[in-house]
């Protein structure tokens, strides 16, 4: 295990940590890999452990009003605790800040979640922040890509790795505080900070496929499958994803999405291309092994990873 001093020279950050279901429950790995990582780099974490899932988006169409007070709950709880709300996860940071940039902005809307809330023993008044682990890794004001630098132990170098930003941590830029320099790019810097070498290709800032996937399979796989190859046939020896849900569509459902391309005429052989969670990409380059990072339990090898580094 490396060894952890990176909070030893700096002043200690403190959280109120929501990492999400999928960190949770499938792909417990990444939670792993972002507790590492905090840890290491004297990040304090305070896990919101009560708090529900954000709906990913697709509650919404269910009951939009049910989905806005677990989120405005959540909200409450860090607020309550007067600490940043960080996550781990693209599509909560773009669900949570949707709704907190809404409740900000319509005091109406407030009150009424509210009085949703009054029998739970939260209330929300619209104060707190919400920040990706991404973020807060690459911007000054927090931790710090410089900071972060110095605390590399094993470089990234020679490994290629096409970035995958998915579309909630990008999409609606006004909500997402893109008047900031480095959150547009923020993926491709982290990878170059840690010693990578960053792919470029066309499919980085699509969708993954997941938020359609029980609905419309075969299509949720073909988008998936399409990115995959487009990064593998530009050289990428791993994707780097800031999302568990992207994580879990392009290595879970991998074989899924060969199976699609293959039966499409788009694919002769396999794609085979390992998919990690930033917070593994950020904890391999401070040193961890791969197993500590649990990347023995992907569904795509990541041996070929592990050879480069």
């Amino acid at each position: 295990m490396a060894e952890e001093n990176g909070g030893a020279e700096t002043e200690r950050k403190r959280y109120a940590f929501y990492p999400g279901c999928v960190s949770k429950g499938a792909c417990k790995e990444l939670k792993t890999s972002t507790e590492i990582v905090a840890k290491h780099l004297g990040i304090e974490l305070d896990e919101l452990t009560e708090a529900a899932c954000c709906g990913a988006g697709v509650t919404d169409d269910v009951n939009e009003e049910m989905t806005d007070a677990l989120n405005a709950r959540t909200l409450a709880m860090a607020e309550q605790r007067d600490l940043t709300l960080l996550t781990q996860c693209s599509t909560c940071q773009g669900v949570l800040n949707k709704l907190n940039k809404e409740v900000q902005a319509d005091d109406e809307k407030r009150d009424r979640l509210n009085e949703i809330l009054e029998e739970t023993g939260y209330q929300y008044d619209g104060t707190v922040e919400v920040k990706h682990l991404l973020w807060t890794l690459v911007d000054e004001e927090e931790y710090g890509i410089s900071k972060l630098k110095e605390q590399v132990k094993r470089p990234l170098t020679g490994l290629r790795i096409a970035p995958f930003y998915g579309c909630y941590i990008l999409r609606p830029s006004d909500l997402l505080g893109f008047d900031h320099p480095h959150r547009p790019t923020s993926l491709d810097e982290l990878i170059e900070a840690l010693g990578g070498e960053t792919v470029d290709y066309k499919g980085k800032t699509k969708c993954c496929g997941f938020p359609i996937q029980m609905m419309r399979p075969t299509n949720s796989f073909r988008m998936a499958g399409t990115h995959l190859n487009e990064a593998k046939t530009k050289g990428a020896d791993a994707m780097a994803t800031p999302c568990p849900l992207c994580h879990l569509n392009l290595d879970a459902r991998q074989p899924d999405a060969e199976r699609v391309l293959q039966q499409d005429g788009k694919l002769a052989g396999s794609i085979d291309l390992p998919t990690l969670h930033v917070s593994q990409l950020v904890a391999l380059a401070l040193g961890y092994s791969p197993k500590e990072l649990g990347m023995d339990t992907h569904i795509v090898s990541t041996k070929a990873v592990e050879a480069k580094i």
